[in-house]
This record gives C-alpha cells, sequence and structure tokens, in this order.
C-alpha cells in the first residue's frame, strides 16, 4: 500500500450504520454533523457510513468535515445506477471529493429481489462507473470482499477491500489474495462492556440478522466454523473470533490482531446494549480514541 493511501485512510476508522442524514429530521441530521466533527478532532482516520447509504449520505459528512476521509461501508450497487452515482459523486464540492472514497458491494440474495450473478453485475457496474461522465476510477472504489473472486476483483478494479463481519483469519487469507499493494481495511464491531455475558448477547443481538444472509454465513463455514456455530445467535467461538468484546485495552488487543495479520485500516463499529448497535455511541468513540492515541 502506498504512503499516500495510509495517510488518507490512517490506521484506525469509525464505522456507524446511524450518520445516514437522508433517514432523519433536521435534529437528527445536525446530531450527526456535531458527531463526525468530534469525530474528525478525534483524529480517526476514515468515517465509514454504513447500512447501505447513499452519496447523498457521504456529502453530507463531508459538508460537516474538514481533513478526514469519508467512505461508503457499503453503496449497494442494486440501489443506485452507476450512472447516478458517478453524477452525484461529480456534484460534491471539488475541496471536499478527493476525500471521498465510495465502497460498493453485491448486498445478499434474501433481501435484494434482482440479485443474479453478482460478481458479473459488479464487473459491469464498475464497467459504467470508468465509463461515466465524470468517471469514477479505481483510485476512488474499494469493494466489500470476501471470497477469492471477489478480493481478486478489489484488486485489480478497485483500491483494495473492506470487509464486513471477519475474522483475523480471514484478513491474513484476504492479504494473501489482494498482494501487498491493496488497501485491506475489515470492519471489527467492538462492545465496550467488561461483564462476557452481557458484552456477548449486546454482540447476538446484532449478529442474529447477519447469521441469516448465506454471503457470511458460507465465508464463515469456509473459515471452518460449523452450522452449530450459528445457533442462538452464534456460539461463544464464532462470537470472540468476530468481535471485540471487553473494555478498551481488549478492544485495542482485538484490533491489533487484525493489523497483525496485514489489514492496513481497521473500521471499528461500537455496539451498545441501550441502542442495539444504532445510535451515536460519542461517550464510546471518545473513551476509544485515548486508548489508540498512538495509532491515531
Amino acid at each position: 500500500m502506498s504512503s499516500e493511501t495510509r495517510e488518507a485512510f490512517g490506521r484506525i476508522g469509525i464505522w456507524s450504520g446511524s450518520l445516514h442524514g437522508s433517514r432523519t429530521d433536521d435534529a437528527g441530521r445536525e446530531a450527526i454533523a456535531e458527531a463526525v466533527a468530534e469525530l474528525e478532532e478525534l483524529k480517526y482516520g476514515t468515517l465509514w457510513i454504513g447500512g447501505s447509504p447513499s452519496v447523498e449520505d457521504a456529502a453530507a459528512v463531508l459538508a460537516a468535515t474538514r481533513t478526514v476521509t469519508v467512505a461508503t461501508g457499503i453503496l449497494s450497487i442494486w440501489d443506485h445506477s452507476a450512472e447516478d452515482v458517478a453524477a452525484r459523486i461529480g456534484a460534491i464540492g471539488a475541496g471536499s471529493r478527493g476525500r471521498f472514497v465510495l465502497g460498493l458491494g453485491v448486498s445478499h440474495g434474501p433481501m435484494v429481489p434482482q440479485y443474479e450473478k453478482p460478481y458479473s453485475a459488479m464487473v459491469a457496474y464498475l464497467d459504467a462507473l470508468d465509463a461515466a461522465t465524470p468517471p469514477v476510477g479505481p483510485g476512488s472504489r474499494v469493494l466489500a470482499a470476501l471470497g477469492p473472486k471477489m478480493l481478486k476483483l478489489a484488486t485489480d478494479r478497485a483500491r483494495g477491500a473492506h470487509p464486513y463481519l471477519v475474522t483475523a483469519e480471514h484478513t491474513a487469507e484476504a492479504r494473501t489474495a489482494l498482494g501487498p499493494d491493496a488497501l485491506l481495511a475489515p470492519e471489527l464491531s467492538v462492545v465496550l462492556d467488561s461483564d462476557a455475558d452481557r458484552a456477548r448477547t449486546t454482540a447476538r443481538t446484532m449478529l442474529s440478522m447477519y447469521l441469516k444472509l448465506p454471503n457470511y454465513t458460507d465465508n464463515l463455514l469456509r473459515l471452518g466454523f460449523a452450522e452449530s456455530d450459528f445457533d442462538g445467535g452464534g456460539s461463544v467461538r464464532l462470537l470472540d473470533a468476530l468481535f471485540a468484546l471487553g473494555d478498551a485495552e481488549r478492544v485495542r488487543t482485538r484490533t491489533q490482531e487484525y493489523l497483525d495479520a496485514g489489514a492496513d485500516h481497521v473500521a471499528l463499529q461500537v455496539l451498545t446494549a441501550d441502542e442495539g448497535g444504532g445510535g451515536l455511541p460519542r461517550a464510546e468513540w471518545r473513551e476509544l480514541a485515548k486508548v489508540f492515541a498512538d495509532e491515531l
């Protein structure tokens, strides 16, 4: 990975599904603007807008910040045409456009009625982005890649990969598949709670939804987990492999495992029991910024 890319993304970022200004009212948009401005002050490298965001959601975060990289994590290719995405990116002010990274994914069959040949659909989408006016080229995009074919595509046709819900072992395999130069920026879900049982309950609340999606379960099976690990919202073995559960120091240790496995950047998603994984957990973001001070 180039020093320019390393500097642009930083080592630690924040992933949040609650940064969609288009899905809330004026008060909600103001709260998002205040939160992302603080995240920038805390020196996180990249803000990932989770939960199938739009370019408009990213544009609002860009407008509320000055220097931080902003990425969609992940925009579904089925929800927005490549031509429309390119036009909307082109409308972002020139001063902010260079901080924007288009994270793209093929979503999941159970969630998309028209889901068919996802790999071919992604290739066609990237072709359309290349041909659009203005184009959105490989240096401006990353792919939500889990399996070998999509990881190869992320190397050949994008800046790199942003895998979601993966283990450190998957990160090591992804690094090998991507080669040394492509960006590897996995998401890691975090529960800041020293009560192990309670932390796992919070994690299961989030994980249970994803265990209904074959793209994730197939990937976990490839990594050596069994169908029985998916029962009851996830076995202890599965939870401990997918999440960082415990205090801030434990989160730092788990994050380092991903960095040691080959990640260039780790996007931390904070889950809280009272919000069910949603909301803007600003206190937790501040706590993590302290423990990651040397990385930010």
